[in-house]
């Protein structure tokens, strides 16, 4: 049973962080707005039931960003033994960047470009990813979010980054394949160094 102050608690985590947990849920799923809601909500449920002893480590953070990811390959596992089936729309669907207007197409393109291509990752990459870039974690606090060693999330972020270049090159029509010393950087950096120093 959640005391007064365990509710009160949790609210203020929920009002507190829940615009940075719906992001990060929406990245883990493939940027599916109902899948994240979806998501989001049973690890809120599960975290409420356990809020007592979530709070008992301290910051509560972590842990449910953990119970995030956790939720997220749990649902990548069943959808694989019973992929969903993708919705037929009869009928023009509305062009976005049309409404938007013509200064920010470039920008909804890129976006979108982006969006597409990280949700054609494999989970593991992409929450390798979205953890490292988008949560600005280092590897070692991925590794223990993911609850893996420091070499695999970096054998993971190298596969993802490759694929995602390969990915929107293909989508850019650019045929030629990117260099192995070449990180995709103006400079000849790697993503990593050129963020985190």
């Amino acid at each position: 049973m959640q005391g007064a102050a365990d509710r009160v608690s949790f609210e203020q985590f929920v009002e507190g962080s829940s615009t940075r947990l719906l992001t990060l849920a929406t990245l883990l799923t493939g940027h599916s707005s109902v899948d994240a809601e979806d998501l989001l909500q049973t690890v809120l449920e599960r975290a409420f039931r356990r809020w007592r002893r979530i709070c008992r480590t301290g910051d509560p953070g972590p842990y449910v960003r953990r119970m995030l990811v956790n939720a997220s390959v749990d649902r990548w596992r069943l959808l694989r033994r019973r992929p969903e089936l993708p919705l037929v729309v009869d009928g023009p669907t509305p062009d976005v960047a049309a409404r938007v207007g013509p200064d920010m197409t470039a920008a909804l393109a890129e976006q979108d470009l982006l969006w597409r291509s990280l949700a054609r990752l494999p989970q593991g990459q992409r929450a390798v990813l979205v953890l490292r870039y988008y949560e600005d974690l280092t590897e070692a606090q991925t590794a223990a979010v993911l609850g893996c060693t420091v070499g695999s999330v970096k054998t993971q972020t190298s596969r993802a980054l490759s694929k995602l270049r390969d990915i929107v090159a293909i989508a850019n029509g650019d045929n030629r394949t990117v260099a192995p010393g070449d990180q995709g950087q103006p400079d000849g950096t790697s993503p990593r160094s050129a963020s985190h120093g």
